[in-house]
Formats: C-alpha cells, sequence, structure tokens
C-alpha cells in the first residue's frame, strides 16, 4: 500500500502523524510511504532523516493525498483536506466526531474509510490511542492552569503551591481517568490542594490507597460539583464518554459564582466540553473570560509540546497502521474487534453508534461493510 503523511495545518499544530522511525517500520513490511516536503520540520523531524527510513517526498499535499490508499494524520482533516478524500481511501487519525456536524457531514460525501484514534479499543479496555495524548494533556492542564492564575495573564495572581505562611490553591479535577490521573500527580508535585471528583468509587479508592492524605476524593454528583467548582482556583475538565460528546457538568450559573480570577482548564473540548461556557480556542489565543473565570480551552493542547506528543503516540498507532496497510481495512478490521471500534465513518455510512446518535444520522453496523 502506498501511504501518505501529509504536514499538519490546524493552527499552531506541529505534530507529524508519522515519524522516520514508524516510516521504516511500514517500509520493511514492503509498502511506500509518501511524506510532505517539511511535514516534521518544526519539530526537528528532518525530510533527509525521511528519506533515510525509506520514504519519497512530494511538495504538497494535493499529491498525498491523491496518491495514498491511507492517510495518516494526528488532527481532524480540515475542510479542504475533507474535499481531497475520495471513496475507499483510508483516514486513520483523530477525528472528535460528535460534535463536528460540518466535519462528519463532509467525511460521509467523500466515502472515504474514516478510523478515528480516539474509539480505537484495547484488549483490556480503555482507550489506548487517546491515552498518550490524555497524559499529556492532563500534565499539561496544570502547566496551563499554573500560568493563567498569574495576574500578568488574567488570573488572580495566586502561586499553585503557596509557600510557608500562605496557603496552596485549589485545584478540582472532574474525573479520575487518564487525563485527570496526570493532572492531578503534577498538582500534587507543584504543591496544591487537590480534590478529584468521579462516580467509579473504585477508581477514587486507588487514588486514595496512592496519594493518601495529600487529596481529597469525592463521589461526583450536581451538588459536589457545584461545591468544589465554586471553591476553587483552578478547576480542569477531564471527562469522557468514548465518542460522543462530554457531558456539560459545571453549569453557567456555577462559572458565575466562581471567584473572579480563577481558571478553568476544559480537556475535554475536542468533544464538546464539560463547561456549559466552553468554546474551543487555538495556541494563538488560548483564553477568554466569561463572569471573571478565565477560560483556557484550547482543542490541540498536546501540539504545544509537538516533539514529546508524536513520539508519544506513534507508539500506540504504529501497530494499527501497519495492519491496516499489510491486511487492507476490510480484513485488518474484521480480525481487531479492538481495531473495528475505531470506525466512525465508512462509505458514506455513519458506523459509530454515539456518533449517529449525537448527529442525527442513520447507524450503520461496522459488520455490515465487512462482508
Amino acid at each position: 500500500m502506498l501511504i501518505g503523511l501529509p504536514k499538519e495545518i490546524k493552527n499552531h499544530e506541529y505534530r507529524v502523524g508519522l515519524t522516520p522511525a514508524s516510516v521504516r517500520e511500514l517500509c520493511a513490511h514492503g509498502h511506500q510511504v509518501l511524506v510532505q516536503t517539511g511535514a516534521g520540520a518544526a519539530i526537528g523531524l528532518s525530510d533527509e532523516q525521511y528519506l533515510a527510513a525509506g520514504a519519497t517526498l512530494a511538495p504538497d499535499a494535493a499529491q498525498v493525498f491523491a496518491a495514498a490508499g491511507m492517510i495518516v494524520k494526528v488532527k481532524e482533516p480540515q475542510p479542504h483536506e475533507c474535499a481531497m478524500l475520495r471513496p475507499g481511501q483510508i483516514l486513520y487519525t483523530y477525528l472528535h466526531l460528535a460534535p463536528d456536524p460540518e466535519q462528519t457531514a463532509a467525511l460521509v460525501k467523500s466515502g472515504a474509510v474514516c478510523i478515528a484514534y480516539e474509539t480505537i479499543t484495547g484488549p483490556g479496555g480503555g482507550l489506548p490511542l487517546l491515552a498518550p495524548m490524555s497524559e499529556v494533556a492532563g500534565r499539561m492542564a496544570v502547566q496551563a492552569g499554573a500560568a493563567h492564575l498569574e495576574k500578568s495573564k488574567g488570573g488572580m495572581g495566586v502561586l499553585l503551591g503557596g509557600v510557608p505562611g500562605v496557603p496552596a490553591a485549589h485545584v478540582v479535577i472532574l474525573g479520575a481517568g487518564v487525563v485527570g490521573t496526570h493532572a492531578l500527580q503534577m498538582a500534587v508535585g507543584m504543591g496544591a490542594r487537590v480534590t478529584v471528583l468521579d462516580k467509579n468509587m473504585d477508581r477514587l479508592r486507588q487514588l486514595d490507597l496512592i496519594f493518601g492524605n495529600r487529596i481529597h476524593t469525592m463521589f461526583s454528583n450536581a451538588q459536589s460539583v457545584e461545591d468544589a467548582v465554586i471553591d476553587a482556583d483552578l478547576v480542569i475538565g477531564g471527562v469522557l464518554i468514548p465518542g460522543a460528546a462530554a457531558p456539560k457538568l459545571v453549569t453557567r450559573s456555577m462559572i458565575s459564582r466562581m471567584k473572579k480570577g480563577a481558571v478553568v482548564v476544559d480537556v475535554a473540548i475536542d468533544q464538546g466540553g464539560c463547561f456549559e461556557t466552553s468554546h474551543a480556542t487555538t495556541h494563538a489565543e488560548p483564553t477568554y473570560l466569561v463572569d471573571g473565570v478565565v477560560h483556557y480551552c484550547v482543542a490541540n493542547m498536546p501540539g504545544a509540546v509537538a516533539r514529546t506528543s508524536t513520539f508519544a503516540l506513534n507508539n500506540a498507532t504504529i501497530g494499527h497502521a501497519v495492519a491496516l496497510a499489510d491486511k487492507g481495512w476490510q480484513r485488518a478490521l474484521k480480525d481487531d474487534p479492538d481495531l473495528k471500534s475505531g470506525l466512525n465513518v465508512a462509505l458514506g455510512q455513519v458506523t459509530y453508534e454515539a456518533v449517529a446518535s449525537a448527529l442525527g444520522y442513520a447507524y450503520v453496523t461496522a459488520d455490515s461493510l465487512l462482508d
């Protein structure tokens, strides 16, 4: 198969779908890889490294899309990229379709086979292709929140860890999954006072055993969320329903009652966000104010640490990329139920139930397209 690697074009997105090591892996399996010139240059991955790994170069994305049987990306395709997809072509990338009707319509129209990293499952459960970026985003959320608590960036002027004689800031983390756990590690490490909320009591027990009296755990319901958010200096939203729009846990009313200069970081913004007041921002303009509360809602947070993120992502994605190239998409999905769960749109049909439900499409099972 000829695999295409275009350069990412979303605002301040410097990650790349394949590293030279991943290209070498695909070439070792007998495939060809066509890389857009400069695809990895921003993070120190030169065209020469890609050539040495066995790739050939193309001067622009149009040539990559036109030639490739499979396109490997990081972020969802932008409108003119969607227009370059063709029926039966494989698109392997993050999609986050449930809150994005325009992209979904464009992918349905294209007839392409669209496999989303974020809904591929693992043998023991979980979302292994989402996990590395969730790890990065969880850790970054605390860094970003701490920075934006500074007065010069719109915050109340509070140091996250405090100093002797002055209390530490109160960090509230909504969700104890991968994002929440990594945010928790960072916040505790920086000396903050931390409260984590989740509906999974077993997970809260695990965190209590690990962190003991360095954190507070609370069962998540409307009352506990409201109480915690109103007292918080920094709130990190890390809740996820795989493939579906994120639940709106924090209402506008709660935001209006928060401290002026408090910060909220919505890591769930790719799935629509878990704050009613959230809308996606970019690294160029990462924040805005609602009722005096700083909102940080960057939709591609890991793109800010693009080199770390690229290598972490490739560790998770290359195995399935090789399977898709070796077997073709139908055989690869038949052989691997976890990979099959990543099929969101194919041949003009929506094949992921949560996306179909959120956007009003007829749901067609993946199995019906694999005969």
